[in-house]
């Protein structure tokens, strides 16, 4: 009975109860799950930048945009498994969220060694083709390599905790991560300030701070007593349950891919003003970083909330949901983002003492951080229409109205000499923003009216 209660206890069903206060039940302790990740991850940064120098800080912040590009298909397909797995538990259907649960954490293992044998193989030459600084070259490549032998642990943790999200709990992987996290930080320390291990050091303490993560992940899904148990024996890739995660999943991912493709142009055209730039925008993204994960986390709760719901046909509350989490967003976003401009000096100085690198980091938050919101508003359209099942919707809307405005942008607005500055660069993100949150509005409230249309005709 104990036993059973405590398995009761980190499950949220979504499909009934107060809107709000399960939103915030779900999406608080993502938030936090987020913050500290970004927490650690800052704290290699500055480790990194403090102990090690700016050159081994450009070199870890040149490497950002490269392995969002690389991971972000198979994290895709660990969105298409919360999405999946949502949908059966909202409609109860028991066998089909079991064969889900072992279809997934047999495609992470398959998605881990994929990305694995890219991040090593293609490392060096994408980074050339990025414009990396010879300088940083070499520290990067070699960061690279490291981090990347780690990821068939990562994808183990992302898809093991999007199976416990799609159930409401967001508790215990907050807890894997902070542990993890703990782990993370005091491996950085010992092997950047004693041992000398420079970036190699931060590659290796964040493989190891992952195996932690997905060893504990495994860990909780073995010993589940619902139909989100793991049982070894019967994993395997389900034909039927596959399609509808890759269905979800891959425009998802393709979208994340086309994101980071044009961030990659960024950085590419952030990189030629010189490592001093390069070091000055890590720090100001780790920052932005903390902005971001505190609204994303109502992106992510839209997701598992409107999946739940539809499998439920609980169609008013996805609409509810939708409105609260944009509001949530906008008042989180405009708070967050301009104090992250009014205390920028002060952040920064964190990372580097350099007046250089502040002052590009500045540059970066005055622009960037002021209409924050917008970002989190466009996440949380786009998750609610994924959610909805439409996940080619939003990719279509990201690859058009973000990334097909950045790289026009790129090639036309900052080729001219007049505007051939960094800032000319980060304006980019606000508009990119309004124009995909449009377009999202206007797809959603379609959607909203068939399904309206759909139930009249039922009746």
């Amino acid at each position: 009975m104990v036993e059973f209660a405590q398995m009761r206890s980190y499950q949220n069903n979504l499909t009934e109860g107060p809107i709000l206060s399960k939103l915030l039940a779900f999406s608080v302790p993502l938030m936090l799950t987020g913050l500290l990740q970004l927490l650690f991850n800052a704290a290699d940064t500055i480790v990194v930048g403090r102990f090690a120098g700016d050159n081994s800080l450009a070199a870890v912040g040149a490497t950002a945009s490269l392995v969002n590009l690389i991971t972000n298909l198979f994290i895709g397909l660990s969105i298409g498994t919360n999405v999946v797995a949502a949908h059966y538990y909202g409609a109860a259907d028991k066998k089909r969220l079991a064969i889900t649960v072992h279809t997934a954490m047999l495609l992470s293992v398959f998605s881990g060694i994929a990305l694995t044998t890219l991040g090593i193989l293609f490392a060096t030459p994408i980074l050339r083709l990025m414009q990396a600084p010879p300088e940083v070259l070499a520290l990067s490549a070699l960061y690279l390599r490291i981090y990347f032998c780690g990821m068939t642990a990562t994808m183990i943790y992302n898809f093991g905790a999007a199976l416990l999200r799609a159930k409401g709990d967001t508790r215990r992987p907050l807890f894997i991560l902070l542990a993890a996290g703990i782990i993370n930080v005091l491996l950085n320390l010992v092997f950047v300030i004693p041992l000398k291990m420079d970036v190699a050091g931060v590659g290796l303490a964040t493989a190891i701070s992952q195996c932690f993560s997905a060893v504990m992940v495994v860990v909780l899904l073995l010993r589940e007593t619902d139909d989100f148990r793991l049982s070894l024996k019967k994993l395997g890739i389900n034909r039927e349950i596959f399609i509808q995660i890759v269905k979800i999943g891959v425009p998802a991912g393709v979208q994340g891919i086309i994101f980071s493709f044009s961030n990659i142009i960024i950085q590419s055209s952030v990189n030629s003003f010189g490592a001093m730039t390069i070091a000055g925008n890590s720090a100001a993204m780790s920052i932005e970083g903390f902005v971001y994960i505190s609204m994303n986390c109502f992106a992510q709760g839209t997701l598992t909330f409107t999946s739940q719901n539809m499998g439920a046909e609980r169609h008013d509350r996805v609409k509810k949901a939708a409105f609260c989490a944009e509001l949530c967003v906008l008042v989180l976003g405009l708070l967050l983002g301009n104090l992250a401009v009014l205390f920028g000096k002060p952040l920064l100085h964190i990372y580097s003492l350099n007046p250089s690198v502040v002052a590009a980091g500045m540059s970066r938050l005055r622009i960037i951080c002021t209409l924050y919101c917008l970002c989190g508003m466009m996440d949380c359209l786009a998750n609610v229409i994924r959610g909805m099942g439409h996940s080619f919707v939003p990719m279509i809307i990201t690859l058009v109205g973000v990334c097909g405005f950045r790289v026009i942008w790129i090639f036309s607005v900052f080729r001219m000499e007049r505007f051939h500055s960094c800032e000319t660069i980060y304006y980019s993100y606000p508009i990119s923003w309004i124009v995909a949150l449009v377009f999202l509005a206007i797809s959603l409230a379609v959607l909203f009216r068939r399904i309206s249309k759909n139930a009249q005709q039922a009746l």
